[in-house]
């Protein structure tokens, strides 16, 4: 079989380690040092291990759990459990113990393959609940010495008795591999849960390659490339780059030291290829505003002279302008001055293949980047029926999300899609979607007839760009029949250094847009310290007049850019950080609407009767485990002007001007 021929990810792991047997096609960074993996030692891994689950019973038509961080031996089960034609469920490695109970039952999970001490416990824990589970596979033995449950097996363990059974049956794995086909169940990949429990998309292993055509025939990737694996393979984009196409290209994939430490692995390595959520690209961008934050007037106003040439010259071209002569002058000092260098801190001097994907993100942190040379691009998609679109050539619109990629035609039918009379953007097309495990009822009402109702809503640009405006459910209009785009506000707010997170407020009872706020912690003490305003915890910091009206200028500033119908009026600051582990946030780090406005009611109802100061008692669970309680005055704050009646200050930061 050659690799074309490959139907199934195992096939091509083989014929990888077949023609390559000594290239280097992993790298992990453990304990300082970075450890390089060839294709023929990957391939021994994944072997040896298939064989030993399948001693532990894992049989054709099963489920396989994998729960950790993005390190080696997580892509390998997904490559074992593939080979032996079983279904793959990865989680976020912060999933607690009911959320993984449940995927478990959902999934007819039987193993569960943990990474280390604190995912094993969870497992322990789920295999009391679930009697399917019959075995718990561990790779990192640290704290689980004196563990002695008879459902545990160490990876070692597992995989030793995976090369006894190839010693007796050398052509046991290769029959198993080749028996794979392209419609087998490669993976269930669960929805977020945003409006109810999780619901299990089934991937199959056509998909899977029917995606990474779509990329590659969007993208030019060099064979060998450097790729960062960040995002979990629980979010289905990550099955695409880091777990597809990282053999299919194929890429040299580096699992980072520590979640951590991404930052400074990403330094050293300084990768060619890496694909962030919307959350890590601000997340990134925040890192740069608030290190120009601390910086002397002189080092701040080189910055902003830089970052203003890129991108005069950067982002015109981008949006199809003939840069000022000025300006073109200047970007060779410019680029050795500030724009290389700051590539450079962020390990991004590489980098030539940077994808933004997951939800929307502000036009303001593109143009950021595309300022620096980094030319960022935005993908769309659904886990249901893959990637759709994506920002394509040399030229494109950063409001957009992009052109409709093509699929290659041993994989399916090219993409088509339609607008619905309500403004629903339908799709079919390619290796289609193949349902919810389980779940026909839910199937049933994704589709309408042969297409994919995706939930959002969508309008095309003059240049044939998609532009994603909102999920359906969560277009919002006011009493007066005012409508307004709660996203459009909170991704161009989070653009802020200042503002982690935000839920923007208002429905047909209310007479105007409110917002309630999650402050950057880091960004905001550290301001707070350079200007010597005193605070003791998170809800007095979040609360301090100073930070209140500090939140107040960021808002003001992109009301702005708003219809005066829906801008935002009132605000208060959450007195928590909003926590996935409480139910406010989904694992992949967006909001539980109903849930938060259901806990937050008490807040939101004074918010909007006009009270200054609301008094409210929320549950909370801190990291040990125990609950409590947090009793908050909370704070509301006027948008339009201060108590005194001044003008909206002016935070003129690097940050701020860049979005200028």
């Amino acid at each position: 079989m050659t690799l074309e021929q490959a139907q199934t990810l195992a096939q091509a792991l083989a014929e990888r380690a077949r023609l390559s047997p000594g290239a280097v096609c992993e790298r992990h960074k453990r304990l300082g040092i970075w450890h390089e993996f060839t294709w023929a030692q990957v391939q021994d891994n994944v072997r040896s291990l298939a064989l030993g689950l399948q001693a532990l019973g894992l049989r054709r038509g099963g489920a396989v759990m994998a729960i950790g961080e993005n390190e080696p031996e997580h892509f390998w089960t997904e490559y074992a459990a593939h080979a032996l034609g079983a279904a793959v469920v990865s989680l976020y490695p912060d999933q607690n113990t009911d959320e993984i109970a449940y995927l478990a039952q959902d999934s007819g999970t039987t193993i569960i393959v943990a990474q280390d001490q604190e995912q094993v416990d969870k497992a322990l824990a789920v295999a009391r609940e679930v009697s399917a589970v019959k075995a718990i596979v561990y790779w990192d033995d640290a704290g689980l010495w004196n563990y002695r449950d008879p459902l545990l097996h160490s990876f070692e363990d597992v995989q030793h008795s995976g090369r006894e059974v190839h010693a007796g049956e050398p052509g046991r794995y290769e029959c198993e591999v080749a028996a794979g086909r392209a419609d087998d169940v490669a993976v269930l990949s669960y929805t977020s849960g945003t409006t109810g429990r999780p619901k299990g998309v089934t991937l199959t292993q056509r998909y899977l390659f029917d995606n990474a055509a779509r990329i590659t025939g969007a993208l030019a990737f060099k064979p060998g490339c450097e790729y960062l694996t960040y995002i979990a393979p629980a979010w289905a984009t990550e099955q695409f780059f880091g777990i597809t196409l990282g053999l299919l290209v194929p890429m040299v994939v580096n699992f980072p030291e520590r979640p951590e430490q991404v930052l400074a692995n990403l330094r050293e390595l300084a990768v060619e290829a890496m694909l962030f959520s919307p959350r890590q690209w601000e997340s990134l961008a925040s890192v740069v505003q608030a290190r120009m934050l601390d910086v002397g007037p002189v080092r701040r106003a080189i910055y902003d002279w830089g970052v203003a040439v890129g991108r005069e010259v950067n982002v015109g071209r981008l949006e199809g302008r003939q840069p000022a002569l000025a300006a073109r002058l200047m970007y060779p000092l410019a680029e050795a001055l500030v724009l290389e260098p700051l590539r450079d801190k962020l390990g991004l001097v590489r980098a030539q293949i940077t994808l933004c994907g997951g939800s929307a993100m502000a036009p303001e942190v593109f143009k950021l980047f595309h300022a620096m040379g980094v030319h960022l691009r935005n993908a769309y998609g659904t886990t249901e029926i893959g990637l759709l679109t994506l920002h394509q050539g040399e030229k494109y619109d950063l409001e957009t999300v992009g052109h409709w990629m093509k699929c290659d035609p041993r994989h399916g039918a090219p993409l088509q899609w339609r607008v619905s009379d309500d403004g629903e953007l339908l799709v079919k097309g390619g290796s289609g979607f193949m349902g919810y495990h389980g779940k026909p009822d839910k199937t049933a009402e994704a589709l309408e007839g042969e297409w994919y109702r995706t939930g959002d809503a969508v309008s095309q640009t003059g240049g044939g760009e998609l532009v994603f405006l909102e999920r359906v459910k969560d277009m919002r209009r006011l009493r007066s029949g005012h409508g307004f785009p709660p996203q459009f506000i909170e991704t161009r707010l989070r653009f802020s250094p200042f503002i982690k997170d935000l839920m923007t407020l208002g429905d047909e009872r209310r007479d105007y847009v409110a917002a309630l706020i999650n402050i950057d912690m880091e960004v905001v003490g550290r301001w707070a310290e350079e200007r010597n305003i005193g605070f003791s915890t998170f809800t007095d910091l979040s609360q301090r007049p100073e930070v209140r009206e500090l939140i107040r200028g960021e808002i003001a500033r992109i009301n702005a850019f708003l219809p005066e119908q829906a801008r935002v009026l009132r605000f208060a600051n959450f007195p928590k950080e909003l926590d996935p582990d409480e139910g406010e946030l989904t694992r992949s780090r967006k909001l539980r609407r109903d849930f938060l406005e259901e806990r937050y009611a008490r807040l939101i109802d004074g918010l909007y009767a006009g009270e200054d100061v609301v008094t409210i008692t929320v549950a909370v669970t801190y990291q040990d485990g125990r609950k409590g309680v947090l009793n908050a005055n909370v704070a509301v704050t006027e948008v339009t002007a201060t108590a005194a009646g001044k003008a909206p200050p002016q935070h003129r930061t690097a940050a701020t001007e860049g979005a200028r």
